[in-house]
């Protein structure tokens, strides 16, 4: 029996669902699921995934029962619209767009009016009466014709679309501003100018024939699967490439055949801020790309349609509320109206900011329509997007003060909310090698309208403004998913790519220029303006705003209630400071999982240098006597903030040449002398000393417990200092928890040698004191051999923290110091999935990890494990890391609620 490939919708009856969105793609999963719920859907059929796949698996070729699929189907459209495709008389017409399981918005080909040729355009002006919509449809089929099918794109970036260019000389000859102002005379001559356009850019004649026009639409949006914007898109969201695309072939409704008819794109409740209420953008008399595309800018459905179509807008609000109570979530849906009738185009889960992910997800808990657990779900509220309610925005006083200072520019649409200040680039691979070259100079890409090909661009951009475009256009889509301050149609502004400038309120400003953008408000600023903290932050680490005073944090309170309720691993953080603490505390921090103690030493570099270019053990004891209240206070500060929670330090790491290397000395000159003096020694044996220290591979050499096999003063110093701490903490009436790790061990050996001398320390100090404590020793898993041998390990230490940033760089042989100049190049040929130094590398890394867990608790059934490197705040890993049955994750302070969330998202998602 043969494969299905193609799936009909139309007539109140579809062969598809909602739950078949792996083989319909999401888009031919949604048609189908509207026509089943009664939605007005023009008929059409869905080709599926697996085409995509069989056309890349057999160069690019479809399966041989593909075309009378097609034609089967297609008949049953022509009966469901009462017309035929390529009639003379009763013309039908298809779209042709792409839709795969995960949306992808623009990323993919789409092509309208297929089936448009010079005899069936006569035919369809005597159908709809109305010549000059049939005119235009035709004129729009040959430029999207020319531009997806057969590729004619302009010649540079300085360029415009050759398509784009014709029809703006059309206007200006015509002495018109808007496309649907041009006469049918000038659209006949547009047809013919676009076919020689066609003719002489691509050397072969636009294709007449209906049947030919379809193959190669579709042709053309399985090819666009793998063209370069849509594998970029990819690789960024974790989408598999072998998934593949649908195309769905619909039949055509007209927005543009007069002032009855509109095309848009609307939201169930806006996605940039969250607020509630049907919202979009429209045109009236156009067909959709104009919407999506951004070239023009639009009328806002919230505004106005209900003056300008009050049955359409009733309609549409009706479909709207239908469609979220259906799905439970908000959104997106493209519609065309023709004739005041609503035809639905499409639906999907709507791209949303951090900020509306987190307002829409509670609000639709708190208005009964899902559940505290549905509102967790990483689809509708990525971890990693939680972070943008900490990102800082602009004061309002500074703002004012630009304003008077006479930089106010222009004020656009907010599309994506945040404050963004950075130098201004018109070209989208311009911003990509700016920003790879300066990684730390945040950049805004201005653009007359983006697209698709500027996704690169768009990526490496702080904000993003163009000049027109409504907030249904590419660029207030792709920067929401992608959590981007954006402007769009800010209509005030002249972008001017031949002389790299835009105009604006009389000023020029050039590429490189400062400029300051607020997402939150659509205001343009010249120059640079102060931000101020998140409400969030000023509400829990600054104090300087009530709870109540803010629905941004009382919504974000809810949130992480739930996220509480429902998390089983536990989220700790990496501080060095009491500030570090305290702010992590207000995050919701349990404990300490990693203070890096030779963070303490930069504060204190004479004495630890001291230390270091000592000769003997006595003279490095009397050293490291002058560090230990230092560190002892330190500790101290430590134990305080955490009031009770466990408190991991790791003893001294790095080599001790990153305190002390020729380096230095070269950099004060007067150095060598001071240690010199210091030692009684000479400026020769200071060099020498330091000399010693130079090692060819320093992530390798002589640093973690060798240092402190070596030098077991160091370790002694820095158990005492701890056990000190903590009970002068502990006479304070405060409950301490410390945890010593000894870092870097592999062998059980290594291990038991500094147990011994922590333990003594912690002995000494309890018999000096009266006072006693429980404590633990552990050690972090940062080599291979410590995992695989962690059995053994285990026998001793009371805790084991996988060190991962370490662990991938033993596992892999790449050093994160290195690996810049060729990681890119990896992720851009898909020799790796993802940086394995932000996202562990579950295969590799991860199964190292596995066998730890699993070997260690083989010996100690109670060990407890964590991880401390920079994947704890990795949303994917702190997900591995609950699946792996990990304790606890431990991250930077402002990666707490993520780590939070991404953690409840796992147990819910794993039943705990």
């Amino acid at each position: 029996m043969s494969t299905k490939y193609v799936y009909f919708f139309g007539d109140g009856q579809a062969d598809g669902d909602s739950s078949m969105k792996t083989l319909l793609g999401g888009k031919g999963a949604n048609l189908a699921e509207m026509v089943r719920i009664g939605l007005p859907v023009p008929a059409g059929f869905t080709l599926t995934t697996e085409v995509c796949t069989y056309y890349y698996a057999n160069n690019r070729t479809f399966p041989p029962e593909l075309k009378q699929q097609v034609l089967d189907a297609l008949k049953k459209v022509e009966k469901s619209m009462g017309a035929e495709f390529g009639s003379a008389t009763n013309p039908l017409l298809f779209s042709c767009r792409s839709g795969a399981r995960e949306s992808m918005p623009g990323m993919m080909d789409t092509v309208l009016n297929i089936g448009l040729n010079d005899t069936t355009v006569v035919a369809l002006a005597k159908q709809t009466g109305n010549e000059r919509s049939a005119w235009d449809s035709y004129r729009r089929f040959v430029q999207m014709y020319g531009d997806v099918v057969l590729e004619l794109k302009p010649k540079d970036k300085t360029e415009g679309d050759p398509f784009e260019v014709a029809l703006e000389h059309k206007r200006e000859k015509a002495g018109v501003k808007e496309d649907s102002q041009l006469s049918v005379e000038q659209l006949k001559e547009l047809v013919a100018e676009f076919k020689q356009l066609i003719k002489s850019r691509a050397g072969k004649d636009f294709p007449t024939d209906p049947m030919e026009q379809v193959w190669g639409a579709i042709g053309a949006v399985f090819g666009s699967w793998m063209n370069d914007r849509a594998m970029v898109y990819r690789r960024t969201y974790g989408i598999p490439h072998e998934w593949g695309t649908a195309a769905n072939v619909q039949a055509m409704v007209f927005g543009n055949l007069g002032d009855d008819c509109a095309t848009g794109v609307g939201l169930t409740r806006d996605c940039a801020l969250g607020t509630p209420g049907f919202c979009g953008d429209y045109l009236i008399n156009a067909q959709g790309e104009d919407v999506v595309a951004g070239i023009r800018t639009p009328k806002r459905i919230e505004e106005t349609l209900a003056s300008d179509m009050p049955e359409s807008y009733k309609q549409l609000n009706e479909i709207g509320k239908k469609l979220e109570k259906h799905y439970k979530e908000v959104q997106d849906i493209e519609f065309t109206i023709q004739r005041g009738k609503v035809y639905m185009l499409q639906t999907r889960n709507a791209k949303r900011t951090g900020f509306a992910a987190v307002r829409i997800a509670v609000d639709l808990v708190n208005e009964g329509l899902i559940t505290e657990q549905e509102a967790l779900q990483k689809r509708r509220i990525p971890a990693d997007d939680l972070a943008q309610l900490l990102q800082p925005i602009f004061d309002p006083a500074s703002k004012a003060t630009a304003t008077k200072e006479g930089r106010f520019l222009a004020k656009g649409i907010n599309a994506g909310p945040g404050a963004a200040s950075g130098v201004i680039c018109l070209f989208a691979d311009e911003a990509e090698q700016f920003h790879e070259k300066n990684p730390n100079t945040d950049i805004i890409l201005v653009r007359k309208e983006t697209s698709p090909e500027d996704l690169r661009g768009m990526k490496a951009a702080k904000g993003i403004l163009t000049a027109t475009g409504g907030a249904s256009s590419h660029a207030a889509l792709v920067s929401r998913q992608m959590g981007k301050a954006c402007i769009v149609g800010c209509s005030a502004i002249e972008v001017d790519y031949t002389t790299n400038t835009i105009n604006v309120g009389g000023k020029t400003l050039k590429s490189g220029d400062f400029i300051s953008m607020d997402g939150f408000t659509g205001e343009v600023f010249e120059g640079k303006v102060q931000t101020k903290p998140s409400e969030v932050i000023q509400v829990l680490v600054q104090k300087t705003l009530k709870p109540e005073e803010s629905e941004t944090y009382q919504r974000y309170a809810q949130l992480m209630g739930w996220v509480d309720k429902h998390r089983k691993l536990r989220v700790r953080t990496n501080a060095d400071t009491p500030n570090q603490a305290d702010e992590a505390i207000a995050f919701g921090a349990e404990g300490i999982g990693l203070c890096r103690t030779e963070h303490m030493f930069f504060d204190h570099l004479d004495e630890i240098r001291h230390m270091i270019v000592a000769e003997t053990k006595e003279s490095r004891e009397e050293a490291l006597a002058k560090l230990l209240p230092f560190q002892r206070e330190d500790f101290a500060g430590l134990f305080r903030s955490m009031n009770g929670r466990p408190v991991t330090i790791r003893l001294l790491d790095p080599p001790l040449h990153e305190f002390l290397s020729d380096r230095h000395l070269e950099e004060q000159p007067d150095l060598a002398q001071k240690l010199a003096s210091w030692t009684n020694s000479t400026v020769d044996a200071v060099k020498r000393r330091v000399g010693e220290l130079h090692e060819a591979n320093p992530m390798l050499g002589h640093r973690g417990c060798r240092l402190g096999i070596v030098y077991p003063e160091i370790t002694a110093m820095q158990a005492r200092a701890i056990f000190e701490a903590a009970v002068k903490v502990k006479k304070e009436g405060i409950n301490v928890v410390p945890e010593v790790m000894v870092p870097l061990a592999g062998f059980l050996t290594e291990f038991k040698h500094q147990e011994k001398i922590i333990r003594a320390a912690a002995e000494a100090v309890f018999k000096e004191t009266g006072t006693t404590l429980e404590y633990l020793v552990g050690t972090m898993i940062e080599v291979p051999r410590a995992a695989v041998r962690a059995d053994q390990i285990a026998s001793a230490a009371e805790f084991f923290s996988f060190g991962t940033n370490d662990l991938t760089q033993t596992t892999l042989a790449i050093s994160r110091d290195d690996y810049g100049p060729f990681i890119g190049y990896y992720r851009e040929h898909d020799i790796i999935p993802s940086d394995p130094f932000q996202t562990i590398d579950q295969e590799g890394v991860g199964d190292i990890m596995k066998i730890g867990v699993e070997r260690g608790r083989s010996s100690r059934a109670d060990l407890k494990i964590g991880i401390c490197g920079e994947h704890g705040g990795d949303p994917a890993s702190v997900m591995f890391c609950h699946d792996i049955g990990l304790n606890y994750v431990s991250c930077s302070p402002r990666r707490v609620p993520v780590a939070k969330l991404a953690a409840a998202q796992q147990a819910l998602a794993a039943g705990k």
